[in-house]
């Protein structure tokens, strides 16, 4: 629009006919192009015309053509999926540990005091060191039922058996399968049904992610196993990280940053023993390689 049409569509209220919107348009430009008129009413309506239409244009531009908003930034979606992926790739790039033993520290918030465990297995799987509320602070020496160790109370796996481990999500989920069949584990209603193998499976999963000494790249396919099962979902961000409920009613807290897990409902002992935690808080839990024997 030009000026002579913003002063038209401005000035002129309501819709004048056409013959005065010409004499109105000629008078205009007689004035503008110089033709008779008093001097100080040119000066007037020269300033005049010009910062009206200047006004009137600007007004016009920002009514027709408003400035766009912002783009905001995609918030993404948080979802277990999301999470678990996230902690395989962390897991993953995670330096391989080393030391003496495999220590596992698990502590139950009861009340009124926690309950803590902690549990030294040497690197060959062959001794096992233990302290926790029962030994009165002392550390024991305990017999294993077998050298090596425990994945989700069924599986016992050598330090070669360990490292050898499939780090391909569905073939880790394969050998795991096999390896519970393979078992001669009895449940208090006698042979294991279809039902108890799968959850011996995923148990074992979560040992390999959270008490196992396995190798970074196996627990990464571990985490990436688990994000595979169905009905696993968010339970939004906790104390340590994000809270996660697994097939089963396992909770897990995991720091998708790190690739840890920091809590668990369920978790196994060093000598096989299962334990499931009602505490919706569950079981603080850290492991890791130590050079260091506690007296």
């Amino acid at each position: 629009m030009n000026d002579l049409q913003a002063l038209n569509a401005t000035l002129t209220p309501g819709q004048p006919s056409q013959d005065v919107v010409n004499r109105s348009r000629h008078r205009l430009q007689n004035r503008i192009l110089g033709g008779p008129k008093p001097r100080k009413r040119v000066g007037l309506l020269t300033v005049g015309a010009g910062l009206t239409a200047g006004a009137i244009a600007a007004a016009v531009v920002l009514t027709a053509s408003p400035s766009p908003p912002e783009p905001k930034a995609d918030i993404p979606v948080v979802t277990a999926g999301n999470v678990l992926l996230a902690a395989a790739t962390a897991a993953e790039r995670a330096p391989a540990g080393s030391g003496a033993y495999w220590y596992v520290k698990v502590t139950v918030a009861n009340v009124p005091a926690p309950n803590v465990y902690e549990y030294w297995t040497s690197a060959d799987g062959q001794r096992l060191w233990f302290r926790g509320t029962k030994t009165g602070g002392r550390v024991e020496r305990l017999v294993l039922p077998q050298v090596g160790f425990s994945l989700g109370g069924v599986i016992t796996a050598t330090p070669d058996q360990l490292r050898n481990l499939p780090t391909d999500p569905a073939v880790l989920t394969e050998w795991l399968v096999k390896a519970v069949e393979k078992s001669d584990v009895r449940t208090s209603a006698g042979a294991p049904t279809a039902s108890d193998r799968e959850r011996f499976v995923l148990e074992s999963l979560i040992s390999l992610v959270s008490t196992a000494p396995a190798s970074p790249q196996v627990r990464a396919a571990a985490f990436r196993a688990i994000a595979a099962y169905p009905g696993v979902r968010e339970l939004g961000t906790v104390p340590g990280g994000q809270g996660l409920m697994l097939p089963e009613e396992t909770r897990l807290v995991v720091d998708p940053a790190t690739g840890r897990v920091n809590k668990t409902s369920m978790f196994v002992t060093a000598d096989g023993a299962e334990y499931y935690i009602a505490d919706p808080d569950g079981a603080a839990i850290s492991a890791d390689w130590t050079d260091v024997l506690p007296e």
